[in-house]
């Protein structure tokens, strides 16, 4: 008979490690796919892009405020601010014009 696993209940560090992988993982494949649309939607001439744009700077503005968390370094706050701003311009452009 085939013996199954163990279940932990406990997380361990190799679980938060699996996890923040995965988490790290998933973030580049929707920063590529909102990319994509991105183009797609230019070539359409669809004013969808500038939603789709906005997303990839709030991604990118996430991605550096989380490094100045770890960091502390002051580039990473700086242009992770400038993302967030560009960002909300973007979607509010968006919102506004549609």
């Amino acid at each position: 008979m085939k013996q199954t696993p163990k279940q932990r209940c406990i997380k361990d560090e190799r679980d938060e490690q699996i996890d923040v992988q995965a988490k790290s993982h998933a973030l580049e494949y929707v920063i590529t796919s909102t990319q994509i649309l991105t183009i797609i939607c230019l070539i359409k001439g669809n004013t969808a892009w500038k939603g789709s744009l906005s997303l990839l700077f709030f991604g990118g503005a996430f991605e550096l405020l989380y490094k100045y968390q770890q960091y502390t370094e002051k580039p990473y706050r700086q242009v992770g601010v400038v993302f967030l701003i560009l960002g909300i311009g973007l979607m509010t452009w968006f919102g506004v014009t549609g």
